[in-house]
């Protein structure tokens, strides 16, 4: 059982909820945010007047399960939310967010190239991998702080806002000083130190589902992030692990609509990963657009048969034009633009 308290309610307030559970022999814990208090029921969840304990000051709502705790502290039926991408684009509006480029950033020739082609055929960020997870230590690791320069020159060519990986706490300020958003891999969506850290911090989170994770655990990764004081956070199905081989991840669209509900938090749907196929990432982007995303994460890069990692899910600049021009009537349909 869980006693949400009013963001901004005194001390005193709470110290009255936790007596009352107190005088009820039952045993309370205060949960503090920046933009959330929270008091644990511990102990002796059965002794508890509820309907005295809703009516102390301070307290907003009493909710039984942890989920149930997704979304603002004020109300259970989260509002929309858009989230600033750089300074000349949101994803979460009316129009849809494009983000595309290399899995890794390799040099800067191949990733002007790609940056350049990409705006033009209507990308408003760029993706580039500085520091790169892999599941085998001897692939590629990226190239680390020298692909953040890479990545703010990009920035300053084309305009594009910077989507790039961070790992670690300690890479934390140093992603920041160069992207305009943050992004949280699968691999470690769970990495709870990670979540609080980049909750104490401005810039917009992008949190990938783990490729195991149910979309409960997706939503309270985000709350590690939110309850820390950042609200600014784009959740992305990326795809999970399936008894399914052919395709890379098993991209669950149904996803998409019921976090957007459930948490208010836009959502934008990575096909690549998704699939692992390049010939299936348009169908996946159509099916994306059509089940209410708000954006796509797709991976382009000029020459995908000697990219440096994820190659095969890689698009040609021209493929992903053609692309973008053919989502234009979807998106339509949709009540939606580009």
């Amino acid at each position: 059982m869980f006693i949400v308290l009013e963001p901004t309610c005194p001390p005193a307030q709470a110290d009255r909820v936790l007596g009352c559970l107190a005088a009820a022999d039952a045993v309370g814990r205060l949960s503090e945010g920046r933009s959330r208090r929270v008091i644990e029921v511990l102990e002796g969840q059965d002794r508890i007047d509820r309907s005295r304990i809703e009516q102390l000051a301070g307290v907003v709502r009493i909710v039984d399960a942890a989920r149930e705790l997704v979304g603002t502290p004020e109300s259970s039926k989260p509002q929309p939310r858009e989230v600033p991408l750089g300074s000349r684009a949101t994803v979460g509006g009316r129009r849809l967010a494009i983000i595309a480029g290399p899995c890794s950033v390799e040099d800067q020739t191949r990733l002007l190239e790609t940056a350049h082609a990409v705006a033009e055929a209507g990308a408003v960020g760029l993706r580039g991998g500085a520091y790169k997870p892999r599941t085998s230590p001897y692939s590629f690791q990226g190239l680390g702080d020298a692909a953040l320069d890479l990545l703010a020159q990009a920035r300053q060519a084309t305009g594009l806002a910077i989507v790039t990986e961070v790992m670690s706490t300690e890479q934390i300020a140093r992603v920041a000083a160069v992207a305009d958003v943050l992004q949280v891999g699968s691999r470690n969506m769970h990495n709870t130190p990670l979540l609080r850290a980049l909750g104490e911090q401005d810039k917009p989170v992008l949190l990938k589902r783990g490729w195991s994770a149910t979309l409960e655990e997706l939503l309270q990764a985000a709350e590690y992030v939110r309850v820390g004081g950042n609200p600014s956070i784009i959740l992305c199905e990326r795809g999970i692990r399936t008894h399914e081989r052919y395709v890379r991840n098993t991209l669950a669209l149904a996803v998409v609509p019921e976090a957007r509900r459930l948490s208010g938090l836009p959502m934008i749907v990575d096909p690549s990963h998704g699939t692992g196929r390049a010939h299936l990432i348009e169908p996946m982007c159509r099916a994306a657009v059509a089940c209410g995303a708000d954006g796509l994460l797709i991976e382009v890069h000029p020459n995908p048969n000697r990219a440096w990692s994820d190659g095969e899910q890689s698009l040609e600049p021209a493929a992903f034009a053609r692309l973008v021009e053919r989502l234009r009537p979807v998106a339509t349909a949709c009540d939606r633009e580009l």
